[in-house]
């Protein structure tokens, strides 16, 4: 894999082409022997507390995990490697810019922002999308 060092935050910021997903998504932990074969999660991370899975709302409802952490899941859709070096402090100082939080996953295509479902309208205007609506 090649490193890329973004050098111009202005630039990859116009070339990230963020879309908002539908619905709401939220992050639960349960304990680390909690049975989640039948829970359809987006990711999940193993920490010494527990697993922290990121799940569409209905379905933490439907399989009784505490919520967390309510929140709007955009992707960037730019093209990005995981050795790439700028991107994540490029959106997320936008974000910061504009007092939003951001949570980061990072897939081997893209990069997913969960932010607080309430500040989502916001998000996508600082990442210059608008109001653009989910996939």
């Amino acid at each position: 894999m090649v490193t890329r060092l973004i050098s111009d935050p202005t630039t990859l910021l116009a070339t990230m082409d963020p879309e908002l997903h539908d619905g709401v998504y939220v992050y639960a932990s349960v304990p680390a022997d909690h049975d989640l074969t039948a829970v359809a999660f987006i990711a999940a991370v193993r920490e010494r507390e527990g697993t922290t899975v990121i799940v569409p709302e209905h379905e933490a409802q439907r399989a009784g995990l505490p919520v967390v952490f309510r929140a709007a899941w955009i992707t960037l859709t730019v093209d990005s490697q995981l050795t790439d070096i700028g991107l994540t402090a490029a959106f997320a100082g936008v974000l910061g810019d504009a007092g939003i939080s951001c949570n980061v996953v990072a897939g081997v295509h893209h990069d997913h922002i969960f932010v607080p479902v309430e500040r989502a309208g916001d998000a996508m205007r600082a990442l210059g999308a608008g109001d653009r609506e989910a996939t």
